[in-house]
């Protein structure tokens, strides 16, 4: 028998000073509320209650023991019943992990916006754009886009992200605007520095063209890569939620739009679907229902540029040592 509800039973029992009372209370026979307190007795070595056909009555064994479990049950109904309102009610700290260039108005104005709606909830936000370990590190959700899912989590699509070659006027005038893919295999590529690639493969107008990337520049901050590209530096593959201004500026250009714009897919990433907290399921269906996000894309890649250019145009990356 459970321990647990021998003990609820017992407290019953004590509390309503009958065992056909406590059995009905708790949806039992008076043969099964009986049995669970004589497993306790058993189980003690001692009686707790004395019976007689007209009364129940606590022997001082019985009196301690009550005392004690009471007070017992009543912090786990007090634990349960706060765990329990959590699932219901959004309140606590969500930790969400995405990506650097996640630092945007659009976002900003989204969080904002969900405070309003959940305001017991506090935000806790990493923006490094590494990739972190949800369950090692107690992260409850992450923002990626990603070709391929973690074993063990739970993805939900939430929108469409474009990612886009681009270069600033300035760059192109001096090195050449390319005019088919294997043009490019010829100009500075800034890169995403934590995955390291040696060649790409684009699609092109008399098949597939594989590229040596020629790196001039490796950061693990997409930041960084994108002000270098406005800079005049050589050409980056960006979200178009973080380069619009600029593209509509005249600071950058899209390089063979035809060949090299990509679509890849947001998901939000959690560990499980089972008891999903009343916090993180709230977030994840602001997000996904957030029409800003969805107007300008304003998506991006918790990974590497590498994997999200293996989306729905598939250009594919082949791996290697980084070069010197």
């Amino acid at each position: 028998m459970d321990t647990l509800v021998s003990i609820r039973v017992f407290c019953q029992v004590v509390e309503l000073k009958s065992f056909a009372a406590a059995a009905d209370r708790l949806g039992l026979s008076p043969a099964m509320a009986s049995k669970h307190v004589m497993q306790l007795e058993r189980r003690l070595s001692t009686r707790l209650l004395n019976r007689t056909s007209r009364r129940v009555g606590l022997t001082e064994a019985g009196m301690v023991y009550f005392e004690q479990v009471r007070q017992m049950l009543d912090s786990l109904d007090e634990v349960e019943a706060v765990v329990s309102r959590a699932t219901v009610i959004p309140r606590g700290s969500l930790k969400l992990s995405a990506p650097v260039w996640f630092a945007n108005p659009h976002f900003a104005r989204a969080l904002a916006e969900y405070r309003s709606l959940h305001p017991e909830v506090q935000l806790d936000i990493d923006l490094s754009g590494r990739l972190v370990n949800l369950i090692d590190e107690g992260f409850d959700l992450a923002l990626r886009v990603t070709p391929s899912l973690d074993e063990g989590l739970i993805a939900r699509p939430l929108t469409k992200i474009i990612m886009q070659f681009v270069a600033s006027p300035h760059y192109l005038e001096s090195a050449g605007r390319p005019k088919a893919p294997a043009d490019l295999g010829h100009h500075a590529f800034l890169k995403y520095a934590h995955y390291p690639v040696r060649e790409i493969t684009l699609p092109g107008p008399d098949g597939e063209v594989t590229l040596a990337l020629k790196d001039v520049l490796l950061s693990g901050n997409e930041t960084l890569l994108h002000h270098a590209a406005v800079a005049g530096m050589g050409v980056a593959v960006l979200p178009i939620w973080l380069i619009a201004d600029d593209l509509a500026a005249g600071r950058l250009e899209p390089v063979l739009p035809e060949w090299t714009t990509i679509e890849a897919q947001l998901y939000a990433v959690y560990p499980s679907r089972k008891y999903l907290s009343a916090k993180v399921r709230t977030f994840i269906d602001f997000i996904a229902a957030d029409p800003r996000l969805k107007q300008a894309a304003a998506v991006s890649s918790a990974t590497r540029p590498a994997d999200v250019m293996m989306a729905k145009r598939r250009p594919v990356i082949s791996k290697g040592k980084r070069r010197a």
